[in-house]
């Protein structure tokens, strides 16, 4: 199966930045809220994951196959594959399928509006 950017779209947003408009550190969430940020974070924090994030954005074109990240990462393509299922059912990646071969590519929104609820407000001490 594919996952495209359409796809993506055809998504509801992330509630990060539609619903919370606000910046986390301005007022606070919902318990939905809460719950989705905890699910990108969740998706977000591993070591592995994280890599994947910065390695695929870095890529040529934006995008990888699993093919590309087997070695560096110094994993076998099913555990790497378990973790890129990981980012695109969180909305940070979108998968294409081409012949044999997935790509993966990062959905810039994604990251945008996680950074846009974390941003600090002027007031906040920073």
């Amino acid at each position: 199966m594919t996952t495209s950017a359409a796809d993506i779209q055809d998504r509801p947003a992330l509630p990060l930045a539609e619903t919370c408009c606000a910046p986390l550190l301005r007022e606070p969430i919902t318990v939905g809220q809460a719950a989705d940020l905890a699910r990108l974070l969740k998706a977000l924090a591993d070591p592995t994951r994280l890599r994947l994030v910065s390695m695929v954005a870095a890529h040529d074109d934006g995008e990888a196959c699993v093919c590309d990240l087997t070695e560096p990462l110094g994993l076998t393509q099913p555990t790497i594959s378990h973790h890129l299922k990981i980012l695109v059912e969180a909305g940070i990646f979108t998968r294409d399928k081409r012949g044999v071969w997935a790509y993966y590519s990062l959905v810039p929104s994604a990251l945008s509006a996680l950074s846009a609820v974390l941003q600090p407000t002027s007031s906040q001490p920073g």
